[in-house]
């Protein structure tokens, strides 16, 4: 089923399965995500939930266990259930079942809620922890953006304009983990230039992280800005030749090569205490439309 969300300047559409976005229109229905072509990529804008990247031989480790999950965990393939649905807003909701606790031996409630505030779409996650214990938890958004934009410039012509200065080396990718921060950035000041030749290795992949804000599209040209103010990762990734970027904040990322430890060990989870809950939002927004 599709909820479908929009005022006079956004359009956008959500899909319970995975509560994942689907679509997002500008005011004249110019698509600005990418339409899951699966010659390059069946995703859109997939919500990576319990687990962000890949685990080492894809199993955690909990209490000594291994459980099997397979990349960005399963939220990306699960039915979610609608909560509540208007004109500009909704929510979803995931909650643990036998299913999942055979992925990640936890219960939980997953509130997945899409906002549309003008020419802003606001993604606010919510992950309850109704145990008596901490559980561990990584989450991550996936939106991929077309790539050229349709607002004029060349597809050579974009870039993404960090909010500051980025200087800290990039992690290098082994099978999926994460290697060494040791490649140098591409990021020169605040500007990172796009070319597919960047991704031939995979993502870019950012453990630290100056910004929480990034610009995407071509100077001069009517821009899209995506806001994180609370997550502190960053990927960004195509497939070479594809008509999309990904931006992608995240709390957490892959396992490092040789991880052996358990998942509440792992760099970038968080804990959530007991009985609490803990957010995880987003935003993107769209430029005014430019004078003729």
């Amino acid at each position: 089923m599709t909820i479908t969300l929009s005022n006079t300047q956004l359009k956008a559409q959500i899909s319970t399965h995975g509560a994942e976005l689907t679509a997002l229109c500008d005011e004249q229905g110019r698509d600005l995500l990418w339409d899951g072509d699966p010659a390059f990529w069946t995703g859109r804008s997939p919500l990576l939930f319990p687990i962000v990247g890949r685990l080492r031989d894809d199993r955690a480790l909990v209490e000594g266990r291994p459980y099997s999950m397979k990349q960005h965990g399963f939220a990306r393939t699960s039915l979610f259930e609608i909560v509540d649905a208007g004109a500009e807003s909704c929510r979803l909701r995931l909650s643990a079942s036998d299913e999942t606790r055979e992925l990640y031996p936890f219960d939980f409630r997953f509130d997945m809620a899409y906002r549309l505030e003008g020419p802003r779409l606001v993604f606010s996650a919510s992950i309850l922890n109704p145990e008596d214990r901490p559980i561990p938890v990584s989450f991550g958004f996936h939106p991929a953006l077309r790539w050229p934009l349709p607002y004029g410039g060349e597809r050579d012509e974009h870039e993404i304009r960090f909010e500051k200065p980025e200087a800290a080396s990039l992690h290098l990718l082994s099978d999926g983990l994460i290697g060494e921060a040791s490649r140098p950035t591409p990021v020169s000041g605040d500007r990172l230039a796009l070319r597919d030749s960047l991704f031939q290795d995979g993502a870019l992949v950012w453990s630290e992280l100056a910004s929480r804000k990034v610009r995407y599209g071509v100077p001069g040209h009517r821009s899209i800005t995506v806001s994180f103010p609370h997550m502190p990762h960053l990927g960004v990734w195509t497939k070479p030749g594809a008509g999309y970027v990904c931006i992608e904040p995240w709390q957490g990322y892959a396992d490092p090569v040789g991880f052996k430890g358990e998942l509440a060990d792992k760099p970038g989870i968080v804990m959530i205490p007991a009985g609490e809950s803990r957010e995880f939002s987003m935003a993107i927004e769209l430029d005014p439309p430019q004078a003729a």
